[in-house]
């Protein structure tokens, strides 16, 4: 692995869309297995000891791969902006939903998670200069209704807001933040290694919280509950943001955060796969409706700003000229 595998080349437009939209699919169906897989883990694990434990083995896959390949350390600002990724995918996201899904099903926790990629395309364009056009919002907030109503008749409607939703709504808060500005770092870093510096950065946190955990309470699990924790550590936590970083950092963060619409979908597949959760005929017709929302969304074109380059007419956002480093900086070629 080095840079030059993750650098983002400037291909032509069409080119770019069905890459950067095969990239996210990669990664969001890696990311579809987690919320069945840690319902499964915490029904012996504690959710302290998964949220940060899986976070902890994951950075020793980082910190092993980042010292193969000799990269250098980011700078100072990307540091500050790594500590965003850190909190929302490193601590928020893993920590928030392992707690939720103690109580919450897993499909009835995609209800809520099916909001992230309308929040992701919010947080896209506050933190990017990227505009979608109007059709692009009108698609994203359809499919965003869509996937709520979907895994509502999969579960049988929301109902109150429990203390297990609110944990799931900051959940979908903190990954949105975390999404959206570890896909900007993603165009200077690379994808596989801004969420390695996440992890890294985020480790002495996590070792401290799993010790803690662990000297509380002495994990203990079957063996199918402890391939479940390794799934989430070495695939949820590590390998699947290898691709969707690399998806959202081709972009447009917010057409291609859409592609997440899916995911929904396949949680329920996979929660009824796994858990033995029924799928009906209704819920069946709302992934399908899911599905279009998220298809006619990523098809939206961008808005192009009248002084942009022509790297952002392809759908790139162009950077400030002192935010672009080398391409390659510190990999091995």
């Amino acid at each position: 692995m080095t840079t030059k595998d993750s650098a983002i080349a400037p291909p032509s437009a069409a080119l770019l869309d069905r890459t950067g939209l095969w990239w996210g699919l990669l990664g969001v169906t890696a990311f579809s297995f987690t919320v069945p897989l840690t319902r499964v883990a915490v029904e012996s694990l504690s959710p302290l000891f998964i949220g940060t434990g899986r976070a902890v083995v994951a950075a020793m896959l980082a910190g092993a791969a980042l010292c193969a390949t000799r990269q250098r350390p980011p700078i100072r600002h990307q540091w500050w902006r790594l500590a965003k990724v850190s909190g929302g995918v490193v601590l928020g996201f893993p920590l928030l939903t392992s707690y939720a899904l103690t109580s919450a099903p897993a499909g009835h926790s995609a209800v809520v998670i099916g909001l992230l990629p309308a929040a992701t395309a919010v947080v896209a364009v506050w933190l990017s200069r990227e505009r979608p056009q109007g059709s692009f919002w009108t698609f994203a907030v359809l499919g965003a209704v869509s996937a709520v109503g979907f895994a509502s008749v999969g579960n049988g409607g929301v109902g109150q807001l429990s203390w297990a939703d609110a944990l799931l709504f900051a959940a979908v808060v903190a990954a949105a933040v975390g999404y959206a500005e570890g896909a900007l770092l993603a165009r200077e870093l690379g994808a596989w290694q801004t969420v390695s510096w996440a992890l890294v950065l985020a480790s002495p946190v996590t070792t401290a919280l799993a010790l803690g955990s662990a000297l509380h309470e002495t994990p203990s699990a079957a063996p199918h509950e402890w391939l479940a924790f390794a799934y989430l550590a070495a695939v949820s936590m590590f390998l699947g943001f290898f691709a969707w970083y690399r998806g959202l950092a081709i972009g447009p963060i917010a057409q291609v955060s859409q592609v997440q619409l899916t995911q929904p979908v396949l949680t329920i597949v996979w929660a009824a796969l796994l858990l033995g959760e029924r799928v009906t005929l209704a819920t069946a017709l709302g992934g399908i409706a899911v599905i279009a929302c998220a298809a006619l969304a990523v098809r939206t074109r961008q808005r192009q700003a009248p002084t942009a380059a022509a790297g952002s007419a392809s759908g790139l956002s162009a950077p400030p000229a002192e935010a672009a480093p080398p391409p390659a900086r510190g990999a091995t070629r």
